[in-house]
C-alpha cells in the first residue's frame, strides 16, 4: 500500500472512531424538551444554539446531536436494532 492509501485509511479509522463514541452516547430528554425541540425546528431550522436558548439547561450541542441521532439516516439501522432487541426483551 502507498503511502497515501495509508494516510486515507489511517483517516478512515480515526472517523469512524470519533463518530462511534458519538453514536453510542444517548441523549435522554423529557418529553416537553422534545416536542420544544421538535416545534422550535420547524419555525427555526437547524439554529441549534436559539433552540438552545428556549430549552434550560441545553447546550446547542446536546440539542443538535439529539436531532441529528433522531433524525439522521445514519443512525436509523442503529435505532431499528435497539428497537428490536427492546422489543425481544419486552417480550420475555
Amino acid at each position: 500500500m502507498d503511502k497515501r492509501r495509508r494516510k486515507q485509511a489511517k483517516m478512515q479509522s480515526y472517523c469512524s472512531e470519533e463518530v462511534s463514541s458519538i453514536e453510542w452516547e444517548f441523549i435522554n430528554m423529557t418529553e416537553q424538551e422534545e416536542d420544544l425541540i421538535y416545534r422550535m425546528y420547524k419555525l427555526v431550522g437547524d439554529r441549534w444554539a436559539l433552540i438552545a436558548g428556549r430549552v434550560p439547561g441545553r447546550k446547542a450541542e446536546e440539542i443538535e446531536r439529539f436531532w441529528i441521532m433522531r433524525h439522521g439516516e445514519g443512525f436509523a439501522s442503529r435505532r431499528k436494532e435497539l428497537k428490536r432487541r427492546s422489543e425481544l426483551i419486552n417480550q420475555q
